[in-house]
């Protein structure tokens, strides 16, 4: 059955303007991390690609490592796109990064010109791509010229394969310097994501206002804390869930510890004073900041997506709000 995308897709989503740029994104964007890889449904995949652009969901982000196994999400997202969404092609932003293990050998990871073009030229081949919209490092590389890495993402750009240079998980000063590099290359540097979420804050020490400055978007991965930050475990653990699958323990150190999920349920309670769930106030504290472009979810299912977007109804926190927040955090 052809897919046709719902008419009234532009008609309540918010779209931000990303740093200085001329690029506009949706406030919330739809990542492939999990959920899209060669071990799951590719017709739930589809589902959930579908509605998130009929609810106005433009952004789509992706990487070379993501699965599992590596580089299938990609694969995942170019077989829907060829069936389902070439014809909207300019009507969507579509996303890739490298920067993690892909291959074996010395040039299969990391930050160098040779790795990046190579991962690069990998992903479009396997999404069906002449280029993406935007390509980031996905990780700063410590024993790799900050300048040789900043100038691959200007070849890049120069070469066609992306219209836009990112970056992921650099520090306030290394964003200071990339942005730098980027801009005397002549290939402004876009946009930063970070991982932001009530429990892991730092980027509020220095990254915002170094972004503020350079004129760079921010969009927040994680904003859910890998799902820590719903009402999904403030019972049990549900069977199938990525906790359950995972032992507890999640990337970037997170745990479905007792302590986590006390404060969870009170920081529920606000929610629902809000009348919000807690998913959905979780997004809206992430995009609070002025600097913030886009909330960067990931989903199992479409009623997640769904949800997600409904926080757009409500994004206003009284100052006794966020005091209450801050005082459980």
């Amino acid at each position: 059955m052809t897919y046709l995308p719902a008419s009234t897709r532009y008609d309540s989503m918010t779209y931000r303007r990303c740093g200085r740029s001329g690029l506009l994104l949706p406030a919330v964007s739809l990542g492939l991390w999990y959920n899209f890889g060669g071990v799951d449904s590719i017709e739930n995949g589809r589902d959930m690609i579908h509605r998130a652009f009929d609810l106005g969901i433009t952004h789509f982000d992706l990487a070379n490592n993501y699965g599992p196994p590596p580089g299938s999400a990609e694969e995942t997202f170019g077989r829907i796109l060829a069936q389902d969404l070439a014809p909207y092609r300019d009507e969507l932003v579509i996303s890739s990064k490298a920067g993690y293990l892909m291959w074996p050998g010395p040039y299969g990871e990391w930050g160098s010109r040779k790795y990046l073009v190579a991962s690069l030229d990998q992903s479009l081949e396997r999404m069906g791509l002449d280029y993406v919209d935007i390509f980031y490092s996905h990780r700063p590389d410590p024993n790799t010229p900050l300048e040789e890495t900043m100038g691959a993402l200007d070849f890049i750009v120069r070469s066609g394969r992306a219209l836009y240079a990112g970056i992921s998980t650099y520090s306030p000063e290394q964003t200071r310097q990339a942005a730098g590099i980027l801009r005397s290359l002549g290939t402004p540097c876009l946009i930063h994501q970070p991982r932001y979420n009530m429990f892991d804050r730092w980027i509020e020490d220095g990254l915002l206002n170094a972004l503020a400055d350079e004129g760079i978007g921010c969009i927040a991965f994680s904003p859910l804390d890998q799902g820590i930050l719903t009402d999904k475990y403030l019972r049990e653990v549900p069977e199938g869930s990525r906790a359950e699958k995972l032992s507890g323990r999640f990337h970037w150190g997170d745990t479905v510890s007792a302590a986590r999920v006390a404060t969870v349920r009170q920081l529920n309670e606000l929610a629902k004073a809000r009348g919000q769930s807690m998913a959905q106030m979780a997004i809206a504290w992430v995009l609070r900041h002025p600097q913030m472009t886009s909330a960067l979810i990931g989903a199992s299912k479409v009623q997640q997506i769904e949800e997600a977007v409904a926080a757009l109804d409500n994004l206003t926190f009284s100052e006794m709000e966020l005091a209450q927040i801050e005082s459980l955090l």
